[in-house]
């Protein structure tokens, strides 16, 4: 079993709290900070297992309004936290009871939780240049894990997010739920639709087969 722990800087480069890489972000975080000065407000760091015990790491898109921004941690405070959270606890990759909140004690097991892009973007859509513009965090990030042998995208912008740091072509990974793709570096990169309100309450994602996705990855990491 290994801890969670906040982003460590010393590991891997992270955007600095005023972070004005984008500025159509960076101006809607200071306007969130007059608007909500309780939230966080700031570049949502990653978390999880220490980088040296990590072997999966689970990319999202980009931290929610009343999620993340909320709460400084990924997937924390929302409905796709709700049945992530539940389902690393099932798979054995979370030990403890998320209660939507970072200090509620949740514990990742061999696994971090990241985003393609670290701060909240106006309704909930980067653009495709503050997509490349974060980039550089995650392939520094990517880098830092020793042992790494998965990366589960959630979601097509995650999926080509993660594909750019690897220095990919895009047209040979197509994304589709549930797909795996060997990389040219060794890495297994797993693909699931979004854990999203709006993707479970369509019936285009249902937790069965959110959680069979994880059941692949678990099997995948035990052979």
């Amino acid at each position: 079993m290994t801890s969670s722990s906040a982003v460590d800087r010393r590991d891997w480069d992270v955007p600095d709290r005023d972070c004005g890489l984008c500025p159509r972000l960076s101006a809607f975080i200071r306007e969130n900070r007059t608007l909500h000065p309780d939230f966080y407000n700031a570049p949502v760091p990653s978390f999880g297992a220490d980088p040296a015990d990590v072997r999966l790491l689970i990319v999202g898109l980009a931290p929610g309004l009343r999620g993340a921004n909320r709460t400084g941690r990924p997937f924390t405070g929302d409905f796709a936290g709700d049945l992530l959270y539940d389902t690393l606890v099932r798979q054995n990759f979370a030990v403890g009871t998320y209660n939507k909140s970072p200090d509620d004690g949740l514990a990742l097991n061999q696994c971090r939780i990241t985003n393609a892009v670290k701060c909240v973007p106006p309704e909930n859509k980067p653009t495709g240049g503050e997509i490349r513009e974060c980039n550089r965090f995650l392939a520094s990030e990517i880098s830092s894990i020793p042992d790494l042998k998965c990366i589960l995208a959630l979601g097509g912008v995650a999926h080509g997010a993660v594909l750019t740091t690897m220095q990919e072509k895009k047209s040979a990974y197509r994304f589709a739920h549930n797909a795996h793709h060997a990389l040219s570096n060794g890495l297994m990169l797993v693909d699931s639709y979004h854990c999203s309100r709006y993707n479970t309450n369509t019936g285009r994602l249902t937790e069965d087969m959110f959680n069979d996705v994880f059941e692949s990855i678990r099997r995948l990491l035990d052979t």
